[in-house]
């Protein structure tokens, strides 16, 4: 592992000029690492960057098949969301740290969360290491199974189906509801700027964001669709916290009430670039790299997904969900006392993932199901990942109190 020094590691990774980030935004998300006593797992939410500086490129994490990985694994990056076919599935839904790297790095990176997000609750280890062991054999025996299935409201256990269904429920006026304001003679919206979800921008921006948004129109069959009534700074998210992300309002399909709102967050290149050691496609910019790896990770990728160009910067676009909301992505819970749905829980993660693995094998250099299987059968690389995971989630224990401490 790397020297600690936790705080400097942290303000250099954050304050790195091609990050370019929005200060205040940035401030809250120290604060949001920071400020609850008894809860690391935000801490490891947003410190991606920590987990690949440490890992040791040796063993299984050199040795093991390369495949397209999401690189920011954990509990709450997984969610429900609405496909281009309107419908509803769950999957691994956040690829902004996405490359080819060898597949027990999203393993152990989800192991840690669940053993991060158990020490959280005082969940006994025995239990804790019986969820990962849970997770691990349905990832292994999903590989072996080497065929890539799907997760929505007709295939998935019920801990997963309860979650689609609510997700179902939601309909977009309640988005609109929620994050929108509308005006006295109820002829226009505009985006809410309560501070927690949008905040307001300069003019200068809102029109650099109307100007991208026309050139995508263009490309469209129904450009109207897409004209721009308002725009807003997005606050979303841990690690990306900070970041140039924006929430437009769309004219759709002319009614206040038929307006859509689009998420449009900046690119940035992955975190695990510096310790990626494998050659990576030569991508246009960031976002071509986050939208090709999702495309053709997820089964079904989500409602209008694109990269798109503003300026000198690249730009992942895709309809602006619930996201929000409790129903919409995973959240920690106390899994002791819910074992039968935890367990259940578990074997749907390890099922996603390995499926996520094998729908994007034989692509641009990651392994073909035929390795990924073999790679399955074996064993030692399952006593590895356990271990380290382990040993790993007592280091983010560490570093996020001498963090808390360190202000």
């Amino acid at each position: 592992m790397t020297s600690r020094n936790i705080r400097d590691r942290i303000l250099q990774f954050n304050v790195n000029k091609s990050r370019d980030p929005i200060p205040n935004l940035l401030e809250s998300k120290y604060a949001v690492m920071r400020e609850d006593k008894e809860n690391p797992f935000v801490f490891f939410r947003a410190t991606c960057h920590l987990f690949y500086e440490d890992l040791p490129i040796a063993s299984c994490f050199k040795n093991a098949p390369l495949v397209w990985i999401c690189g920011d694994l954990h509990i709450e990056n997984f969610g429900n969301y609405k496909a281009d076919n309107r419908h509803v599935y769950f999957d691994i839904n956040d690829f902004d740290e996405a490359v080819l790297a060898p597949c027990t790095w999203d393993i152990t990176r989800l192991l840690t969360s669940i053993l991060v997000a158990c020490q959280t609750f005082s969940v006994k280890q025995s239990l804790t290491e019986e969820l990962c062991q849970k997770l691990l054999h349905a990832y292994t025996q999903t590989l072996i199974e080497g065929k890539a299935y799907w997760m929505g409201a007709d295939t998935a256990p019920k801990v997963i189906a309860d979650l689609l269904s609510r997700k179902t429920e939601v309909k977009r006026k309640e988005v609109l509801e929620e994050r929108t304001d509308l005006s006295k003679d109820k002829k226009k919206r505009s985006i809410k700027l309560d501070g927690r979800k949008a905040q307001g921008i300069s003019e200068k921006k809102k029109q650099k964001v109307k100007d991208a948004m026309k050139v995508f129109a263009a490309k469209q069959s129904n450009p109207d669709f897409f004209k721009v009534l308002d725009v807003a700074q997005r606050i979303a998210g841990k690690g990306s916290l900070g970041i140039e992300r924006y929430v437009v309002l769309v004219e759709g399909n002319g009614s206040p009430d038929e307006n859509y709102l689009i998420d449009l967050k900046k690119s940035m290149p992955s975190s695990l670039e510096p310790y990626v050691i494998w050659k990576q496609p030569k991508w246009k910019n960031a976002a071509d790299r986050i939208v090709s790896i999702q495309m053709r990770s997820q089964a079904i990728p989500s409602a209008w997904l694109e990269a798109v160009t503003i300026g000198k910067d690249s730009f992942v676009l895709r309809e602006l969900q619930s996201t929000q909301s409790p129903t919409d992505h995973l959240k920690i819970e106390k899994w002791d006392d819910r074992l039968e749905q935890s367990e259940e829980l578990m074997q749907a993660l390890g099922q996603v993932v390995a499926w996520s693995h094998l729908r994007s094998s034989g692509r641009q250099g990651s392994a073909i199901s035929d390795e990924l299987i073999d790679f399955a059968n074996q064993s030692q690389w399952k006593n590895e990942v356990m271990e380290y995971a382990k040993s790993y989630s007592q280091q983010v224990y560490q570093d996020w109190q001498e963090f808390r401490s360190d202000k």
